[in-house]
């Protein structure tokens, strides 16, 4: 079982990434698939889900509008649109898969928002 994410990077206030998280080891497209995002100071902040099997999405206020959830059940890949960053969006990004009592982890990728 094996969840990587990629993506990360340093990036300006207002730009862009988009971070995968490609799964391998187990039925990809039963598992909810969420993005937590973690740093010292707060702790782990849950940013998003996708759900399995409606797809239906759901974010955390501080990311509503400005992230997009979307995933692709062939390729094995979740994905996360981040659109105007900003300098509080600095974390290390970890992508999660949930079905029933079982929960996979990556190891995250680091995303830093710095002028």
């Amino acid at each position: 079982v094996q969840l990587v994410e990629s993506g990360g990077g340093l990036v300006q206030p207002g730009g862009s990434l988009r971070l995968s998280c490609t799964a391998s080891g187990f039925a990809f497209s039963r598992f909810h698939i969420l993005w937590f995002r973690q740093t010292p100071e707060k702790g782990r902040e849950w940013v998003t889900t996708i759900q399995s099997p409606t797809n239906t999405t759901n974010y955390a206020d501080s990311v509503k509008g400005r992230f997009t959830i979307s995933r692709d059940n062939v390729q094995n890949s979740v994905y996360l649109q981040m659109n105007s960053l900003k300098f509080e969006d600095t974390a290390v990004y970890i992508c999660g898969a949930n079905f029933r009592s079982d929960w996979y982890w990556g190891q995250g990728t680091q995303v830093t928002v710095s002028s």
